[in-house]
C-alpha cells in the first residue's frame, strides 16, 4: 500500500497545541510535511513544534494566533507563506463548546454569539485568507474539522449552529473554487477521547449524581467506545493528500456508529441483541 504524503504541501494547522489539532499536526509532519500549527498561547505551540521537528522531517514552525482576530489571522497566514512559499493545506481545527449553553433557552446571546465567532467565523477568515495563495500553488485542500452536532438535534446550542454552518461554508468554497483546483471537506466527529474531553465527563458526573455520563455517553456508540484523536488525524491526512484528489463538497463522518439507531442498552434490553449472533 502507497504511504500518503505531504511532501511538497505546505500545511497549516490550527488549534494545534493539544489534543486533535495536535495528532494532525503530528500526522503531517510524519507524511513529510511542513506545517505551521497555531494556538492562542505560543509557550504551548511551540513545545509541540520543537518536539515535532526532532521527531520527523518535515519542518513545524508555531505561531501565537487567535484564530477569531482578522489580524493575526492575516499574520498566521503571512507567516507560514513566508516560511514556506506557498500553502496547499488548511486544517480548520480550532473551536470549542460552552457545556453551559446546553439547550437554548440556557444559551443568553452573548454565549451563542461567541461560539459562532469561534467555530464557524475564523474558519471563514482563515478560508478566506488562505485562499489567493492556494490559487497561487495551483490549488489545495481544506480540511475542516466538524461535528455529529451539526448533523442531528444532540443539544449545545450556538456551537451546534456553528458546525452546521460550517457543511454549507465547505460547499461553498467546493463549488466556487474547485476551477482552481482546490478542494474542501467537512470532517464531522463523534466523541473524541481527549483529555478536555474527559475533564468536561468527569465535571458532567459530579452533576448528574447518577450512572456515569462517559458510561450513558458509551452506551449511544455501538463499537462500545470513543474516537482516538490520531484516527480523526488518519481521515485529515487522507482527505488533505492526493489519494482524495476528486473528493470535495463532502462531509466524512467519523462517529463510531452514533447515528445508526438507538442505544446499545435499549436495544439489547427489547430484542435480547447483546447476544453473541449464532447461525444455523
Amino acid at each position: 500500500m502507497v504511504e500518503l504524503s505531504l511532501h511538497d504541501r505546505p500545511a497549516i494547522v490550527t488549534g494545534a497545541s493539544r489534543g486533535i489539532g495536535r495528532s494532525i499536526a503530528a500526522k503531517f509532519a510524519e507524511a513529510g510535511g511542513d506545517v505551521a500549527i497555531c494556538s492562542t498561547t505560543y509557550e504551548h505551540v511551540e513545545s509541540v513544534a520543537d518536539e515535532l521537528t526532532a521527531d520527523h522531517d518535515g519542518c513545524v514552525i508555531p505561531v501565537e494566533c487567535d484564530v477569531t482576530d482578522h489580524d493575526e489571522v492575516e499574520r498566521l497566514v503571512e507567516t507560514a507563506v513566508e516560511e514556506f512559499g506557498d500553502i496547499s493545506v488548511l486544517v480548520n481545527n480550532a473551536g470549542g463548546a460552552d457545556e453551559s449553553a446546553d439547550l437554548l433557552h440556557r444559551c443568553d446571546e452573548e454565549t451563542f454569539e461567541r461560539m459562532v465567532e469561534l467555530n464557524l467565523t475564523s474558519q471563514f477568515l482563515l478560508s478566506r485568507k488562505v485562499l489567493p495563495a492556494m490559487v497561487a500553488a495551483g490549488g489545495g485542500s481544506m480540511v475542516h474539522v466538524g461535528s455529529v452536532n451539526g448533523l442531528f438535534g444532540i443539544g449545545l446550542s450556538g456551537y451546534s449552529e456553528a458546525k452546521s454552518g460550517l457543511l454549507a461554508l465547505s460547499r461553498n468554497i467546493a463549488t466556487h473554487y474547485g476551477q482552481y483546483g482546490i478542494r474542501s471537506n467537512v470532517l464531522s466527529a463523534g466523541t473524541i477521547e481527549t483529555e478536555s474531553r474527559r475533564d468536561e465527563m468527569e465535571n458532567t458526573e459530579v452533576r448528574a449524581n447518577e450512572n456515569s455520563a462517559r458510561q450513558r455517553w458509551l452506551d449511544q456508540y455501538p463499537l462500545g467506545r470513543f474516537g482516538r484523536p490520531e484516527e480523526v488525524a488518519d481521515t485529515a491526512l487522507f482527505l488533505a493528500s492526493e489519494r482524495a484528489s476528486f473528493i470535495t463538497g463532502e462531509n466524512l463522518v467519523l462517529d463510531g456508529g452514533l447515528r445508526s439507531g438507538l442505544s446499545t442498552s435499549f436495544v439489547n434490553e427489547i430484542y435480547q441483541a447483546g447476544e453473541s449472533p449464532e447461525w444455523e
